[in-house]
């Protein structure tokens, strides 16, 4: 039943283009027929709405799904590891629907010009309440990264989304990128802001010296008569993909048994519905869900995969449910169950696109973005440069936005080659668009900006490079870390990303020639994890580069060269 539901949800948004609707100007009544999609009946008596990985965007954005999401072991050409064509036909979607650009990279630039920009917390907001009217008691989850990723979010600490989470609704949620605020202020805005308003869960967060819990691990409420458990996990390395320093008194974990032993728990108290709240990344929580038992769901997130279908896995105890959420204010999960005679009989699972042009902005919304950006609108205005190509980020190697980036450091740096994060946020702009403030901001805002040059050997770079493959294409998804490769400019390289561990990076070459292992080359980069670094932030160096340019002439990202990856559909071209 869930599978047909979903079926003709996707059917229903792929209607655009046969009906006539996919043009570059809608009609009130083609959008008021469109917008049918969030029109959705009550299913069950267990609500949850889901959302992740915001990163801090309030208003409507482009966002570009990748065209390169590789599987290795288990996960190849399976969910979430396919982009483009397969995709769509993994899932039923019409090519050139909305559907289609909402959940895939194909004619991006076209699509967003037909269908306008996704998210948008007052647009978010409106969906929000409407879902709700049809479903009472349901509760609104959110898998983390909410108060990290735009430039009035670093600015006020993170101030600007609290506030705005509050209003949305938002009644429970864990953390990722929100722990690089700091101990200090994280703890703050629990203690202070969220209390009494919002849940603020992780089971597997601990204290360094005596390994007490630092936050509630779980939370149970009753809906509609009946008790359901949300557990939280946040992001279990991030003391090793963001600087530890920041944090130094907690440690992480994936904690399998330590959540074994809190579902039984939850459990025991009288839950008849558990759910977890992960940000473990979407591989990750498809193993974790084959090894723990009682969980009927995972509402993941991290990865920032839209996932069109919850995924039955398979346990000791029957089925757990693996859902993931997107990114960006892109998407709203919504999972309902319907519970008979204290046991869970049925279910049903949407993934709504949040289109802003279907969805009229939340008055009250409206205002507080309104007021948390007037201070700041002057810079986040400024025009930089102007770019004559798609700017985007996401991809498991390169984007064009990250190779801005990257020939930015390497010509106010001099440096010969450079290094730039596998960030999986970051909003797109399309040709022709203004570069402003705000929409650099949206690929650097982070706590730890200074940029480096450093000189590194040749075997050091390897070194380096063999290190991220190996955290983005290990065959054990628990020894995964869920980010990109780092992105590399100014030298190429090939990659076998099925090869043994410290063998899949070979041929680097600068300017024709292959590295010397014993030479030293100077090699630029930004986001140091390691405490003292010294250096201007990235979006000086940056913005200094894009004001002498004006207009950005973009040029194909620097991929390297693939090998043994032949009918493998998380990428589509080789």
């Amino acid at each position: 039943m869930s599978d047909m539901h979903k079926r003709e949800f996707l059917k229903m948004l792929g209607l655009g283009a046969s009906a006539g609707l996919a043009l570059p100007t809608l009609s009130g009544l083609a959008r008021a027929r469109e917008a049918d999609i969030y029109d959705l009946p009550r299913f069950g008596n267990v609500h949850f709405m889901h959302m992740t990985d915001a990163h801090a965007q309030l208003q409507p954005v482009y966002y570009r799904e990748p065209s390169t999401n590789i599987g290795v072991a288990a996960a190849r050409n399976r969910t979430p590891h396919l982009v483009g064509k397969a995709f769509l036909d993994a899932h039923g979607i019409d090519a050139n629907s909305r559907a289609a650009h909402a959940f895939t990279y194909l004619d991006f630039t076209e699509a967003a010009r037909r269908y306008g920009r996704t998210g948008g917390f007052a647009h978010l907001a409106t969906l929000v309440k409407q879902v709700r009217s049809s479903r009472p008691g349901s509760l609104l989850l959110d898998g983390g990264d909410l108060w990290q990723g735009s430039a009035t979010a670093l600015w006020t600490e993170g101030q600007d989304m609290v506030e705005a989470s509050r209003l949305l609704g938002i009644d429970i949620m864990t953390g990722h990128w929100e722990f690089t605020l700091g101990t200090d202020r994280v703890l703050e805005i629990i203690e202070g802001d969220l209390d009494g308003k919002i849940d603020f869960i992780a089971q597997n967060v601990r204290d360094v010296d005596f390994g007490d819990p630092v936050f509630s691990a779980s939370t149970i409420r009753e809906m509609n008569g009946i008790p359901v458990a949300v557990i939280g996990q946040a992001f279990p390395y991030t003391p090793i993909a963001n600087p530890a320093h920041l944090i130094p008194e907690w440690s992480f974990g994936i904690r399998e048994k330590d959540l074994q032993v809190e579902i039984d728990r939850v459990r025991a108290a009288g839950a008849r519905v558990v759910v977890l709240l992960s940000h473990n990344g979407a591989d990750v929580d498809i193993k974790l869900a084959s090894r723990v038992t009682g969980l009927d769901a995972i509402l993941g997130g991290h990865t920032h995969d839209a996932m069109p279908r919850a995924m039955e896995v398979r346990n000791d105890s029957g089925i757990t449910l693996v859902t993931n959420a997107g990114s960006n204010g892109k998407f709203l999960g919504v999972l309902d169950f319907d519970v008979q005679n204290g046991n869970v009989s049925r279910w049903n699972y949407q993934l709504l696109p949040v289109f802003a042009d279907l969805l009229p902005p939340d008055p009250e919304m409206s205002a507080l973005i309104a007021r948390v950006r007037e201070p700041y609108s002057e810079r986040l205005d400024e025009v930089l440069a102007t770019t004559d190509g798609l700017l985007y980020r996401r991809g498991n190697f390169n984007g064009s936005f990250d190779q801005l980036l990257l020939d930015a450091l390497m010509d106010v740096k001099d440096a010969e080659i450079a290094f730039s994060p596998g960030f999986r946020w970051g909003t797109s702009l399309l040709p022709g668009d203004d570069i402003r403030m705000e929409d650099l901001m949206n690929q650097v805002a982070i706590t730890y900006p200074q940029t480096t040059l450093t000189e590194m050997t040749g075997e050091r770079i390897k070194i380096v490079l063999e290190d991220v493959a190996d955290n983005l294409f290990n065959t054990d998804p628990y020894l995964q870390q869920g980010g990109d490769m780092v992105r590399v400019g100014g030298m190429s390289y090939a990659l076998s990303p099925l090869a043994a561990v410290g063998e899949r990076i070979s041929n680097m070459r600068l300017n024709g020639k292959l590295l010397e292992a014993n030479k030293t080359y100077k090699v630029a980069g930004w986001a140091p994890v390691a405490p003292g670094a010294q250096g201007e932030p990235i979006w000086d160096v940056a913005a200094t580069w894009l004001r002498d340019m004006k207009t950005v002439p973009i040029k194909q990202p620097a991929q390297p060269e693939l090998i043994g990856l032949s009918g493998n559909l998380g990428v589509e071209k080789l």
